[in-house]
């Protein structure tokens, strides 16, 4: 009888950082689930060490568009620390994920991560807290946005569990393909009975999201036009006195076109309106605009609303999840330095993400505010017909904008509502509420596209529970470890 022996790592930490790189390339804006499996095979197999080891380096590699900061003397970095200093904030985006993710691996290796019941717990545990995570500051990517763009039905699922279900999903078909390689190189007569099983459970998961995805049911409600413009000004010349006198001659054009062409309102990207700007003209078309304003003595960065034939905001969204180190610094006033941002320092807003408008409520995301579900889902549930999206992007790489269009076909398919991206660079899209972009506007180029939407009022099934499936999941697998000692 051949021994049941685990599989052999002559070097678990070079192992853990492979797996890492594969992680990292399987990542958004790939979207390869399949290779993202197979990296977390050693994740689950090896110790807390190599398992920072790999996020790091996962992190290092999605994360690499955070070099395109430098040069920083835009915003009065001297130049020999620019570069150091994009390094240095790169480094430690993948060490704070490191270990982050050894902390969950030391976890696991004391419930022992052979164990079913331990893998439950294990993933509903790290569904909960990336989705944590993401209404705070210090998340972009995670497992549950590896679906997208090239596993759409997969993606599916998150329309009952959201983004942290789909990354519980992820870790435990990892472990699933843990065990048929362990059972494999052990000898064990039912390896091909699990290699089995965890294919049906691959390709049920897949028939099960692509089912969600289609029975939603179509909108009724008169599509929506809409005029985005995407002025394609670089951010280190953004409030210079003749980028800004563009900027308004673009919009005085475009409320004019949207008057002459019926469109029901124009949009602008994150921070396209200088603090106190107001519209060039008074025309008879809504103008959805990022921008600023001062609440009290604080500055924020907004989605501004102005209403038809208005040229002063008459309705705003603040952005709440500022950027460490870009729009928000500890203790600025200290240090005399406001941060990695040509704005200077921002004060965060109100959470609630829901506009209110006399045509219906939209939810609105500004920036990064667009890895956050949750906060788009509740917008949803509490009466928001469709999404924007406002970013500005720029000067980071198309790499950047990718990963932001895979997050905005995921928040689609979360809230079961079509999304509109606008942004200064791009991604500048409309996204359908199953996840497939309608149209797009070329990235990096001065442009502006109509586009139609479709307002839509029922619920996802994620809407409405919010995180409560993983919350059952990571229960029954408690009951289940206990029952079992």
């Amino acid at each position: 009888m051949a021994e049941n022996r685990p599989i052999a790592w002559q070097s678990p930490l070079a192992v853990g950082a492979l797996a890492g790189l594969l992680a990292g390339l399987a990542l958004a804006p790939q979207g390869w689930p399949p290779l993202l499996w197979l990296a977390l095979v050693p994740l689950w197999a090896l110790g807390p060490r190599a398992a920072g080891a790999g996020a790091g380096v996962a992190v290092l590699v999605s994360h690499r568009w955070l070099l395109w900061l430098h040069p920083l003397d835009w915003v009065g970095v001297p130049g020999p620390l620019s570069l150091p200093l994009c390094l240095a904030l790169w480094a430690a985006c993948g060490l704070l994920a490191g270990l982050l993710v050894a902390s969950w691996r030391a976890l696991v290796g004391r419930l022992g991560p052979e164990r079913p019941a331990t893998a439950l717990v294990a993933a509903a545990l790290w569904g909960l807290l990336e989705v944590v995570l993401a209404r705070g500051p210090l998340f972009w990517l995670g497992l549950g946005s590896a679906a997208l763009p090239g596993d759409r039905p997969l993606a599916g699922l998150a329309v009952a569990i959201g983004a942290g279900g789909l990354a519980a999903v992820q870790l435990l078909f990892g472990w699933g393909l843990w065990q048929v390689l362990v059972a494999a190189r052990s000898g064990r007569g039912p390896w091909r009975r699990l290699a089995v099983l965890w294919c049906a459970s691959v390709l049920m998961a897949h028939g099960l999201g692509w089912g969600l995805l289609a029975v939603q049911s179509p909108s009724s409600a008169q599509p929506i036009s809409l005029l985005l413009l995407q002025p394609a000004i670089p951010t280190r010349h953004k409030f210079e006195v003749g980028q800004q006198q563009r900027l308004l001659q673009r919009l005085a054009a475009a409320q004019q076109e949207a008057s002459e062409r019926g469109v029901q309102a124009v949009l602008l990207p994150e921070g396209a309106l200088a603090l106190g700007q107001g519209l060039p003209l008074q025309a008879p078309v809504e103008v959805l605009s990022g921008g600023f304003r001062l609440n009290g003595g604080d500055r924020r960065s907004s989605l501004l609303r102005f209403a038809p034939g208005q040229i002063v905001p008459t309705g705003w969204v603040d952005k709440h999840r500022l950027v460490p180190l870009g729009e928000w610094v500890p203790f600025a006033g200290l240090l005399e330095w406001s941060g990695l941002s040509a704005v200077g320092g921002l004060t965060p807003g109100s959470p609630s993400r829901l506009l209110p408008r006399p045509d219906g409520a939209i939810g609105v995301a500004i920036c990064y505010e667009i890895a956050d579900g949750h906060g788009l889902a509740a917008a949803s549930r509490d009466g928001a017909q469709w999404l924007l999206a406002s970013a500005n992007l720029d000067p980071y790489p198309p790499l950047l904008q990718h990963q932001f269009s895979a997050l905005a076909q995921l928040r689609a398919i979360e809230s079961g509502r079509w999304l509109v991206s606008v942004a200064n660079t791009g991604p500048s899209l409309v996204v359908n509420h199953q996840g497939v972009v309608q149209k797009a506007l070329s990235s990096g180029r001065a442009s502006a596209g109509l586009v139609a939407l479709h307002p839509r009022f029922n619920q996802t099934p994620y809407s409405r529970w919010g995180e409560w499936p993983l919350l059952v999941l990571g229960a029954w697998g408690v009951i289940w470890r206990v029952g079992r000692t």
